[in-house]
């Protein structure tokens, strides 16, 4: 692990680094300089000779990294990377509850919950980061960028091991609702159970017939919406698309689903069609106090597009 950056968070967003490789004896050393190093070390796109001049890079006491300053081997470099234009996604991300160690947010679909490829200025965290002046603030437990819904956070890194144990542990009650179609042959309630399989890279994942059992949801009927029904899921486990897989299984593919039945082309700046699931309550009892918490979405389905 690196020493602390030197550098302070920019727009929600800590400081990247990189380190100087150690000394081989076996080898010579390829670079004279550290400017000669950063040109091979960062990727072809960086402009390492714009930042150098800048005084972008920093040493461990914080001091301007020069292009000519001579190579040394175990030395950490920290910069912060220049951002892509993001189209702005649309909708309020609402508080629903704050305290010392918690933040729960209600999302509006389209919005990622965690800085990742295309998606890092517009995703819960580097927002909150900023609005809340939370440098630490992380989530907790796992929301696809398209689900709208309940998103739970931890205000400082101390508090984050023992509320993901809660969601390891399955201490943490999560109940969503979905919008699809009516089935007039399906009976309800009913537990769906099988092997939930997604590989790395692929857009859908799989059941996986035959398999041990990995992914667990109940589903119920709450009620009927202009022709289509509102569903209530409750997961016991929690497979990546567990829920789109489970209802597309029950011929019930979710309303507005790009990936299920089959992808759909969307480009990234398409708000049009969100999709219709909803994570609406968590409740749980705290791990830290031993009160129990239930929090619930202020959304409703159907979901509107503009969040």
């Amino acid at each position: 692990m690196p020493p602390r950056s030197p550098l302070p968070p920019r727009h929600g967003l800590g400081a990247a680094w990189v380190r100087t490789p150690d000394r081989d004896r076996a080898r010579p050393v390829a670079w004279t300089t550290m400017g000669a190093w950063l040109r091979d070390r960062l990727p072809e796109h960086v402009d390492v000779a714009g930042m150098l001049a800048q005084e972008r890079f920093v040493g461990e006491d914080g001091r301007p990294v020069r292009e000519d300053d001579p190579y040394a081997p175990h030395r950490f470099v920290w910069f912060h990377r220049d951002l892509r234009d993001e189209p702005e996604v649309p909708g309020e991300i609402h508080v629903v509850h704050r305290d010392e160690r918690l933040v729960v947010v209600d999302k509006p679909p389209f919005l990622s919950s965690i800085p990742r490829g295309r998606h890092v200025r517009q995703s819960v965290v580097v927002r909150l980061r900023e609005e809340l002046g939370l440098p630490e603030l992380s989530p907790l437990h796992r929301l696809d960028r398209v689900t709208s819904g309940l998103l739970m956070l931890a205000t400082e890194a101390r508090w984050r091991g023992a509320y993901q144990t809660a969601f390891e542990r399955r201490a943490v009650r999560k109940t969503y609702w979905a919008l699809a179609p009516l089935r007039a042959d399906l009976e309800l309630p009913v537990d769906v159970r099988n092997h939930i399989h997604k590989e790395r890279g692929t857009w859908q994942a799989a059941v996986v017939p035959g398999a041990p059992v990995n992914a667990e949801t109940r589903v119920e009927l709450e009620r009927a919406v202009g022709g289509r029904g509102v569903y209530r899921l409750t997961p016991r486990t929690g497979r990546t698309h567990q829920l789109r897989l489970h209802l597309l299984g029950l011929g019930i593919p979710i309303v507005d689903d790009p990936l299920y039945p089959e992808v759909r082309d969307v480009t990234v700046d398409d708000f049009t069609r969100p999709l219709q699931l909803l994570a609406g309550e968590l409740a749980f009892p705290d791990p830290v106090d031993g009160t129990e918490r239930r929090f619930r979405s202020v959304r409703r389905l159907p979901l509107a597009a503009g969040g």
